[in-house]
């Protein structure tokens, strides 16, 4: 059976997907490795294919998604530094002896497609992926494509900014939306009480009113920067994804709440708030998605028209 294989490469893995053409799951695959190993993450890759082309055979396409920014023909990351030393400028498609080659998208963009693909955005032609966790990820679709920009690095919505006076975050962004939720900075901004924001929410949801103070700050700079992002790209739905979003309506209730005060409504139009679908596997299906409808590094991607 002709299926595609989506490659998803994180910090300590590589997840895999083995789906057909019409979105029917056949296996998934996680392979670890030690990213302080030189290239161990392309040995998992490689590994990843062998290990499903020993039990399906070879795939029809292979996609690849991963951090930093895809270069613009798709053939590799050509940006991403202080991590994965040898991803940079590295050409998947020759390194899997793959001759069609191998596209390549940022992981946020990715997780996009595969909830547009699979997960809770299907058909959806104007949408906004926000990634709550560790940081705040982010993606972009418009008029059915994925915005890249005219570097690549568009749809980094953690590093918009909530206060111009705040702290520089990774990117330079003051008082950021990635440092105003994320898990990043969470001892800093409970004062060392709370190690992760799930141990917030979980004493928030215990009646504490110092937790309950930190967690709504925090919810209500999502809420300021999903209106403002609303503003600017009109989206049909906001998607959101990542341990944080786990939390379901202790996030969704006062999310909603802040919106029905901060969100511009023409015509009595609210934006859809949804959670994502796909888990950890988005990205992977995401990429497999793309080897679909981008057969070729050289062409124009778009998410939804081509198929």
């Amino acid at each position: 059976m002709s299926y595609l294989l989506g490659l998803d490469l994180g910090g300590t893995s590589v997840k895999g997907v083995a789906v057909s053409t019409n979105g029917e799951t056949l296996a998934r695959f996680h392979e670890p490795f030690e990213l302080s190993q030189p290239m161990a993450f392309a040995a998992a890759v490689s590994r990843t294919l062998d290990q499903a082309t020993g039990a399906h055979g070879s795939p029809l396409r292979v996609g690849l998604s991963a951090p930093g920014i895809a270069a613009r023909d798709g053939s590799c990351i050509s940006f991403m530094p202080g991590r994965f030393e040898g991803l940079e400028g590295l050409i998947w498609g020759e390194r899997l002896g793959r001759e069609e080659g191998v596209p390549v998208l940022n992981d946020a963009h990715a997780a996009l497609l595969g909830e547009v693909w699979l997960g809770a955005a299907q058909n959806a032609q104007d949408a906004i992926l926000l990634t709550l966790g560790t940081g705040v990820g982010g993606a972009v679709l418009a008029n059915g494509s994925l915005l890249l920009g005219h570097g690549g690095k568009a749809g980094h919505l953690g590093h918009i900014s909530l206060n111009p006076d705040g702290p520089a975050d990774i990117c330079q962004t003051p008082g950021s939306l990635e440092d105003a939720i994320g898990n990043n900075n969470i001892r800093e901004r409970s004062s060392a009480r709370f190690q992760t924001t799930h141990e917030l929410i979980a004493v928030h949801e215990q009646g504490d009113p110092q937790a309950t103070e930190i967690w709504m700050r925090s919810v209500k700079s999502l809420a300021a920067a999903i209106a403002s992002l609303g503003n600017v790209l009109d989206p049909e739905m906001v998607i959101l994804g990542g341990g944080i979003a786990r939390s379901g309506r202790t996030l969704l209730d006062p999310l909603e709440s802040y919106l029905d005060t901060m969100e511009w409504r023409p015509g009595g139009r609210r934006l859809r708030l949804v959670l994502a679908m796909l888990g950890d596997l988005a990205g992977a299906y995401g990429a497999a998605h793309n080897a679909l409808i981008r057969t070729n590094p050289s062409t124009i991607l778009n998410a939804v028209s081509r198929t």
